[in-house]
């Protein structure tokens, strides 16, 4: 990682540990009790886009989901589940005192019980082991990734897992990973990919677009639409975010000062593909910042100057 992204992250609220566990029960009950949506706000984009790469490419689409973990940007579009069905599933008091293994069983039935309503299968890559496999052993992904490859180079193995892959899908990694991990991709696929980035708006873009153009790839941001993440964790969380934003001279008022993360949509392709189907005319956008959520922190503008509460 970058120096200016490990800068970034020390403002942002840790969650390492959840990504250790065996399944995903920790994942959701954590992210689910701040409202965590991105996956359900960036599937109907990333259904559009997908839709848009088969009509252009002819073949369904090959993903890999970077960042991954277990493996839920491909539950939620793989079958008719979403993020909150999800979490009521796995953080649920009945769920608790059934053990990993016998978790594992239960969701290999669970998934396999759902229709099939996705366009894509998916690959995934992730550092987290548990996670990765997790997503594997349950169904939800074709073949897992491990390798930190901010820092390892991609191994033969893993680059003949890449090379089908002709759509890229970030969530949320972008801050985490860099142009490192995806010069080592763009390398190992077969042809140019589509490169779907959801990224906060706190985490400069133009690095990573630069390495995407060296490889041919325009990069195009959806202007005029952000996507909410999640609530912020706490208030420490909330008020060094804002600064971030205000040193990146980022306009916060209605949108992070609302008291959730707003992602920003990035989709790199070639030229040719660009001129055949602009991203506006591509996707219609359903953003998440009308959704109900929980108790939130926001700023209030008072006599004695901005003030920080707690708004339900």
């Amino acid at each position: 990682m970058n120096d200016s992204f490990a800068s970034i992250n020390s403002s942002k609220a840790n969650f390492d540990e959840i990504y250790q566990l065996p399944d995903p029960r920790g994942y959701f009950s954590v992210l689910g009790a701040l409202d965590y949506m991105i996956p359900d706000v960036a599937e109907p984009i990333v259904r559009q886009l997908l839709a848009a790469r088969m009509k252009r490419n002819g073949k369904p689409p090959v993903v890999l989901d970077v960042g991954c973990s277990y493996g839920i940007n491909a539950a939620v579009h793989r079958f008719p589940v979403n993020f909150s069905t999800l979490r009521g599933r796995y953080a649920g008091g009945e769920m608790a005192a059934v053990d990993p293994e016998h978790l594992a069983r239960l969701d290999c039935s669970f998934y396999a019980s759902w229709p099939q309503t996705g366009l894509a299968r998916f690959v995934g890559l992730d550092v987290s082991e548990p996670a990765v496999g997790y997503a594997r052993a349950v169904g939800l992904i074709d073949a897992g990734i491990t390798s930190d490859l901010e820092r390892n180079p991609l191994s033969a193995a893993d680059a003949a897992l890449l090379r089908p892959v002709n759509v890229v899908l970030s969530t949320g990694c972008v801050g985490y990973v860099t142009e490192r991990t995806y010069r080592q991709i763009l390398d190992a696929v077969e042809s140019p990919p589509w490169i779907i980035s959801f990224v906060l708006r706190m985490f400069p873009y133009d690095a990573l677009a630069t390495t995407l153009g060296e490889y041919g790839l325009v990069t195009e941001r959806l202007a005029g639409a952000t996507f909410v993440q999640r609530r912020f964790r706490d208030v420490e969380e909330f008020t060094k975010t804002l600064a971030v934003l205000a040193e990146r001279g980022i306009d916060t008022a209605g949108f992070e000062s609302e008291g959730r993360f707003q992602a920003e949509l990035f989709v790199s392709r070639p030229e040719a593909d660009v001129h055949a189907a602009p991203l506006g005319e591509i996707v219609t956008v359903t953003s998440g910042r009308n959704r109900p959520v929980g108790t939130r922190y926001v700023q209030v503008e008072t006599g004695a100057g901005t003030r920080i509460a707690l708004e339900p």
